[in-house]
């Protein structure tokens, strides 16, 4: 939790300290505006001889009333300021934390859990500051002027105050902060439920539509609401009962220091006027404690949004150093040793072993569920096995992950395109390559003609998805980036999903043309260019059931021949 407070307190001290004397500052003119207005009453109620005799206190009504209302602007300023430092350095930070994880946040968090952590957990942290630290530190320090003001004129007055006031700054508050803790921790879990739910049901939009069940999803949805509605109900009624409460004791406190002020002026130590002055000014000062119970309740509830960011924390890798790599120089090894990995209580790898040469060309075959892309995330570092080692060129693959990208390149089924130029785009994956290294990617993937014949060429906004062209354009644009990328390893996750048959075989051989002496491990469905493949692995349930060259399998497994027949059902010999 200080990890998320010292450090900024410390970077904006300066500004911080200004806040908080400003703060106490404008409280103190308030309690002064009060005092003063009480004398100057009961001063007017005497008749006094001369204006001469109140003119005093009129100038302080007006220099102290022009003087609240300034330092309480200036306290709002200064501390709204401060704390848009705080949350725009804090908002950084926070995404430098889960940039380098970006691949892998899925197989870390939930996505409503991080929904919450990016909706709720910064913006509770700005109620934090303004709410509860500030009024938090002025009450202490206002409530040690009282006690040492008072104390002046009498110590047993003193420490009777001190007790009273005791009440409002400590006691209360600890026991809102019981009360509330239950409750906030009930409305937080089931705000976090509710995120979940709702992130799941617009991820499955259409099954639930095509399901014909939306309305009753709609109406558990609207019954847990209810249910925290019921929760938060029983939260503001007992909000409003402490603070009946805490207004009764302040009254009392109010009436005792009348009652002590007027004791005082029947020995003569004090004239008859100050006794309205004392009651106005302790009525002044207690009001700035009545937030402090409202605010320490609130406590429980920044606790777990500080916890949560410190999840985040704590799941950024430790990157270990790795060696420089010169991608068309040094051979870069691939190495699984006995990797075991698991879905929940489902076991997928099992002491799984492979081993990945420089410019070696991998097809990874098998039907869904298989393990073919969890294999691949594996590779990359996106998930961890359970046990057994996945590493390249000897360093473990999750430490490298905010390396990664200099060594592995993917090609996936639906490589996002941004709503910019083409240019752009390209340059992704290498935003300080040149405009000429960008034309010479796009020539390599057959592109360079096609552009240039765009009424605004390279600079043609591919509009949001890239949805101005077509399957095939769009997954050759996702190919440059990887070649201006230039990785010693390129992963293949079935790129050509949902391309016809003609487009398929045309960007497969564009892929091998383009990344020869890469080492390319392609995840594929069915066989069609398996032919250009220097090994071939058949995963079932997470096992290796057949490996070798495709002439190999063809010429000995009667299961590959079938499929690969399957594959060309009007080839001849099928």
């Amino acid at each position: 939790m200080l990890k998320w407070i010292l450090p900024y307190l410390r970077q904006y001290r300066r500004l911080f300290i200004f806040s908080i004397l400003i703060g106490s500052l404008a409280i103190l003119f308030g309690a002064a505006l009060m005092f003063t207005s009480g004398y100057l009453i009961s001063k007017a109620a005497t008749r006094p001889e001369s204006i001469l005799m109140v003119y005093v206190p009129i100038v302080g009504v007006r220099t102290f009333g022009i003087g609240r209302a300034v330092l309480s602007y200036v306290e709002r300023l200064t501390g709204h300021n401060l704390i848009l430092k705080i949350l725009s350095k804090m908002r950084v930070n926070l995404y430098k934390m889960l940039e380098p994880q970006a691949l892998f946040i899925r197989s870390r968090f939930r996505t409503g859990d991080m929904l919450g952590v990016l909706a709720d957990d910064i913006e509770h942290l700005q109620d934090f500051y303004l709410k509860t630290m500030f009024p938090a530190i002025i009450s202490l320090m206002i409530y040690t002027v009282i006690i040492i003001c008072t104390g002046l004129f009498s110590i047993p007055f003193a420490i009777i105050l001190a007790v009273f006031i005791s009440l409002l700054v400590f006691v209360g508050p600890c026991f809102s902060l019981v009360f509330v803790k239950v409750k906030n921790e009930q409305l937080k879990r089931g705000r976090n439920r509710l995120y979940q739910q709702m992130t799941e049901a617009v991820f499955g939009i259409s099954d639930w539509i095509f399901s014909g069940h939306y309305r009753r999803f709609i109406g558990r949805y609207e019954q847990q609401e209810r249910k925290l509605l019921e929760l938060e109900k029983k939260k503001v009624s007992f909000i409003n009962w402490r603070d009946i409460i805490n207004q009764t004791i302040l009254g009392v406190i109010v009436i005792y220091v009348i009652y002590w002020a007027n004791d005082f002026t029947i020995n003569g130590e004090i004239p008859p006027t100050f006794i309205a002055a004392f009651g106005l000014v302790i009525l002044s000062l207690l009001e700035s404690f009545l937030p402090i119970a409202g605010a320490v309740s609130e406590i429980t509830i920044y606790q777990d949004s500080f916890k949560r960011l410190d999840s985040i924390q704590a799941s950024k890798p430790q990157q270990e150093k790795l060696k420089e790599i010169q991608p068309s120089r040094s051979p870069i090894s691939l190495e699984l040793n006995n990797v075991t990995f698991r879905y929940s209580e489902k076991r997928l790898f099992d002491n799984f072993n492979l081993n990945v040469k420089q410019g070696e060309k991998l097809a990874i075959i098998g039907r869904s569920g298989s393990g073919k892309s969890t294999l691949l995330k594996l590779v990359y570092g996106a998930l961890v096995p359970a046990s057994g080692e996945v590493k390249i060129n000897g360093q473990l693959a999750h430490h490298l992950e905010p390396s990664m990208s200099k060594i592995i390149a993917v090609l996936n089924q639906k490589a996002y395109l941004f709503n910019t130029s083409i240019l752009n785009n390209i340059r992704l994956g290498n935003p300080e390559a040149t405009d000429e290294e960008v034309f010479h990617a796009a020539r390599m993937v057959q592109l360079d003609e096609m552009i240039k014949k765009l009424p605004n060429g390279y600079e043609t906004n591919m509009q949001e998805t890239g949805q101005r062209f077509s399957g095939g354009e769009r997954h050759r644009i996702a190919l440059a980036r990887i070649l201006l990328q230039n990785t010693p390893i390129v992963l293949l996750d079935e790129p050509t999903v949902g391309l016809d048959p003609i487009t398929e075989a045309k960007l497969l051989t564009t892929i091998f043309e383009t990344l020869k002496g890469k080492t390319i491990i392609w995840v594929t469905h069915h066989l069609i260019g398996v032919e250009k493949m220097d090994r071939i692995l058949f995963l079932d349930h997470g096992k290796i059931v057949m490996e070798g060259t495709h002439q190999h399998l063809l010429e000995n497994e009667a299961r590959y021949r079938h499929l690969y027949a399957l594959d060309r059902p009007f080839s001849k010999g099928s």
